[in-house]
């Protein structure tokens, strides 16, 4: 059974690589300003860029979060390689697929926390002992570099399941915009401050980073980074002209708040949007299909 599983994994990988391909061959075809638009040199791509772009943007809020997060938690307390690849694939067919998200953005994003992944997982795949052992060794002089394959499936289960939470949060964040997200912490009651918090700090390092990249453009016009020593120096007076602009900006920000009557809570406007019976069925299909794996692999 477990190499049915197996088998059909691979399928459904096969078939994501295959839509992903042809998604891009269509693009680059029309060679046309499509929902997501260019990426110029130097400008910043915001989460809220795809997520107002994404074809999921008319799903309930409520519905991506709980249906998301079902899917982190079967990741986590399955704790099933074969689950954990099954979310990965599930969740990349719901944001690239239905959600129109261009499968090599996806694949860019993907990457991200691989290298942290990296690092931590050469930890638990590769021990150091001074006689050989395990399964495979490498002879460095004085002492003996060595895995097993329990390490190396180890490594992998916990390679799959950290992929696996990632993109069950991407669904959300690449189809949600960072103001109903807020919006469904709210309803949680969360508490005022963080939520405030929350909300002011996102927005505020979007700025930030535009702010940051006007001023890179504007020194590498004027040769700002010609050579290591010139960059440098660039880069120390952006750090240093971006902390008072920011300083500016934040007070700028607050007075314009206040000017609009600002008593401690942002309050905006919010879209009812209900969750059809082709929805509820979807995700409870999906679920028990993640259980069902599980039962079938454990």
């Amino acid at each position: 059974m477990e190499r049915i599983i197996q088998y059909l994994l691979i399928t459904a990988a096969v078939l994501m690589s295959i839509q992903g391909f042809i998604q891009r061959r269509k693009h680059e075809k029309n060679h046309s300003h499509s929902s997501f638009g260019h990426k110029h040199d130097g400008s910043v791509f915001s989460i809220d860029f795809y997520a107002y772009a994404s074809q999921l943007r008319t799903w309930s809020p409520k519905y991506k979060a709980i249906f998301s997060m079902v899917c982190l938690l079967c990741c986590i307390i399955c704790d099933n390689i074969y689950v954990s690849c099954a979310v990965i694939l599930l969740m990349a067919y719901i944001t690239v697929v239905m959600g129109g998200l261009p499968f090599r953005r996806y694949l860019s994003l993907m990457t991200i926390p691989l290298v942290f992944l990296f690092f931590g997982c050469v930890a638990i795949a590769i021990g150091f002992s001074g006689s050989p052992s395990g399964d495979f060794n490498l002879h460095l002089g004085f002492f003996y570099v060595y895995t097993s394959k329990e390490s190396l499936w180890e490594t992998l289960e916990l390679i799959a399941k950290a992929l696996g939470a990632v993109s069950s949060m991407y669904m959300l964040t690449l189809s949600t915009p960072a103001s109903e997200i807020i919006a469904v912490l709210r309803g949680l009651h969360m508490p005022k401050l963080l939520v405030e918090l929350m909300n002011m700090i996102y927005r505020y390092i979007f700025l930030l980073m535009d702010t940051q990249c006007r001023m890179k453009n504007a020194a590498v016009s004027r040769l700002g980074y010609c050579d290591f020593k010139t960059s440098c120096l660039s880069f120390g007076q952006i750090a240093s002209n971006l902390l008072v602009v920011s300083l500016k900006k934040g007070n700028a920000y607050y007075h314009a708040l206040e000017a609009r009557c600002y008593d401690g809570e942002l309050r905006f406007l919010e879209e009812e949007k209900t969750v059809s019976v082709m929805q509820t069925a979807g995700a409870l299909l999906s679920v028990s299909l993640l259980l069902c794996i599980w039962r079938l692999t454990v």
